[in-house]
């Protein structure tokens, strides 16, 4: 029997190429929850990116399902352990995305330094030209100055090494790491280059620029307790989650010239945004396009029709 597959959030047409050609029917729909509910029983996978929850009572209500795949890397909107439990595969993207993201964060940081968020909102006429650019002449370089990755994984990885070519110096911190270094080749030469591995306390109080890359583990990462301890005039960049930065403690941090910015592409409430801090001038902000590049979403389509199609296969050979 073929597989019937939702497209709930959208998938790039290469991969719906992919799974059409291999005889999987798709259907590509968004539904909101209480139509979902109707129509998903008669599927036997769905695709989907942030907007669509597939929470345990849809579970329930799907006994002919075989998948659920995210396009994407978090599992946030899927009760991925219950399906798991359930027999029914889950399926992400954990790497297609790494590079769009690590360059985003480069990107903050690079803004942050040169206070290009001050000049896109404020240039408006001759007399703020002049006294920006005289503002603005106090900006520095990213050479030299310390990026604390907190969160080692492919993404902290992925910047690091454009943070090397910067000319910067490294620290990690991640709980579950206990070697720390990166890997890559230049011009057929293999470089290997170790990162000091150090608790985020002490990477704090070092740290010219603090870039986030872990998952939300139910309470902030950076927040009232730890963030009085970060270097004066240090950088804030966050292309996790939201979740993991207390927005209050960062307002007020920044207000106090404690840090000199912050960069944020997630917030604990989207789209409903604290005004005060998108508007802050410190504050370089993007809406959640981490992953959103042309060639970040081709990546994710071609890799997950791959672990449908793979899934597929297996399942028809064992039955």
């Amino acid at each position: 029997m073929s597989w019937n597959v939702l497209i709930a959030d959208g998938l790039e047409e290469a991969g719906i190429q992919i799974l059409q050609a291999h005889g999987i029917r798709t259907v590509s729909q968004h539904l909101d929850a209480e139509a979902l509910v109707d129509v998903l029983p008669s599927y036997q996978g769905i695709v989907v990116r942030s907007a669509t929850q597939v929470r345990k009572a849809l579970i329930d209500r799907c006994p002919s399902l075989r998948f659920i795949a995210r396009a994407g890397v978090g599992l946030d909107n899927i009760d991925a352990e219950y399906a798991k439990n359930r027999g029914i595969a889950v399926l992400n993207t954990p790497a297609s995305s790494s590079r769009s993201v690590a360059e985003l964060a480069l990107g903050h940081m690079l803004t942050l330094a040169r206070g290009l968020q001050r000049s896109n909102r404020e240039l408006d006429g001759p007399e703020r030209f002049r006294s920006l650019k005289k503002q603005l002449s106090s900006s520095t370089e990213l050479r030299d100055k310390v990026l604390l990755l907190v969160g080692f994984g492919r993404i902290g990885r992925e910047l690091g090494q454009m943070a090397i070519g910067m000319g910067m110096d490294l620290l990690a911190s991640d709980p579950f790491v206990r070697e720390a270094h990166l890997e890559w080749a230049v011009a057929k030469t293999a470089l290997r280059v170790s990162v000091p591995l150090v608790s985020i306390e002490e990477g704090l109080a070092h740290a010219d620029y603090i870039s986030l890359h872990a998952p939300y583990i139910g309470e902030p990462v950076i927040h009232s307790g730890n963030i009085g301890l970060c270097k004066p005039g240090a950088h804030l960049i966050n292309t996790s989650r939201g979740e993991n930065i207390d927005e209050e403690a960062l307002l007020t941090a920044l207000n106090a010239n404690k840090l000199g910015g912050a960069g944020l592409d997630v917030f604990s409430k989207e789209p409903d945004l604290r005004r005060e801090l998108i508007a802050h001038p410190k504050v370089s902000h993007t809406p959640h396009i981490g992953a959103s590049t042309l060639e970040a979403q081709e990546r994710i389509a071609l890799e997950l029709a791959s672990q449908i199609v793979a899934l597929c296969d297996k399942e028809t050979f064992s039955s």
